[in-house]
């Protein structure tokens, strides 16, 4: 699984935070995500694509 994110369509919701912490985080001046780990490790997969889906903003997008 790759991780990638589309800075500016990001929100900042901080959904994916809360539900893969291992993977995202925020920037603290404006709230966009970050990708702590472009290539997570198959245990964390389901988190991640759930975090994808929750997305408000549709800005996560995996491969």
């Amino acid at each position: 699984m790759r991780v990638s994110v589309e800075t500016d369509k990001c929100c900042g919701a901080g959904q994916c935070v809360l539900v893969a912490p291992e993977v995202f985080d925020q920037r603290d001046e404006d709230g966009v995500v970050i990708v702590l780990d472009e290539a997570p490790p198959a245990e964390v997969h389901a988190s991640v694509t759930e975090a994808a889906q929750l997305c408000p903003a549709a800005a996560i997008a995996l491969s």
